[in-house]
This record gives structure tokens, C-alpha cells and sequence, in this order.
């Protein structure tokens, strides 16, 4: 059985968070905000959308670098998360990437 991951220190978290919704406010208008949960070294990376819904878009995988996540797309045809490659062809990528990444597939175009 393997170790249970840690999540990110507060502090990272914290960051995380404000990066995510920087980066929808400047590219997603569609989005109210993004809101982040913490489990098991996991962060859930949910849009809410103007109207009050709540939107699974991805999950990041704690890398212990700041700007590198590992990416998984929410797959609602699933019900859950599958890892995935970024634009980039990477599996991991900057919390920016993977947001982008998955409101292209969820969301209209964003805003230039």
C-alpha cells in the first residue's frame, strides 16, 4: 500500500489559491471564482460559475515545487479525475496551464 501524500504547507496553499483566481478573473469571465480543496497531497480545482454551480474542472498533483502541478482533467462522463497531458504534451505544468487547460474544454473561448 502506498504512503499517503501531504498537502502542501498553508502557506503554498494560500498561493495556490490566489493564482487561480488571478488567472480566471484575467481569462475566464465565465467564472465567479475557483475554489480549491486540499486531500491527501491532491488539490480539487472547482470553477463557480455566475449562477451559484459548481463546476469540477481538475485536479493537481503536489509536486513540492510552487510552480509545477501535475495535471489531471475531470472527466464528467467518468465522474472523476484522469490524468492527462497539458498543451504543452507535459503531465505537469503551472497551476495558470492546467486552469487554462481545463476551462478550454469546459468553458467558451476566454477572454484575449
Amino acid at each position: 500500500m502506498g504512503a499517503v501524500l501531504k498537502n502542501p504547507p498553508e502557506s503554498m496553499q494560500h498561493h495556490l489559491r490566489r493564482r487561480l483566481n488571478a488567472r480566471a478573473g484575467e481569462r475566464w469571465p465565465q467564472l465567479a471564482r475557483v475554489r480549491v480543496r486540499f486531500r491527501a497531497g491532491f488539490a480539487y480545482v472547482d470553477g463557480e460559475l455566475k449562477n451559484g454551480e459548481q463546476l469540477p474542472l481538475c485536479r493537481l498533483r503536489f509536486t513540492g515545487v510552487l510552480h509545477t502541478w501535475g495535471f489531471a482533467l475531470y472527466l464528467a462522463s467518468r465522474g472523476g479525475y484522469q490524468d492527462n497531458v497539458l498543451p504543452s504534451g507535459l503531465p505537469v505544468g503551472s497551476p495558470e496551464e492546467c486552469l487554462d487547460c481545463a476551462c478550454g474544454l469546459y468553458l467558451d473561448s476566454p477572454a484575449t
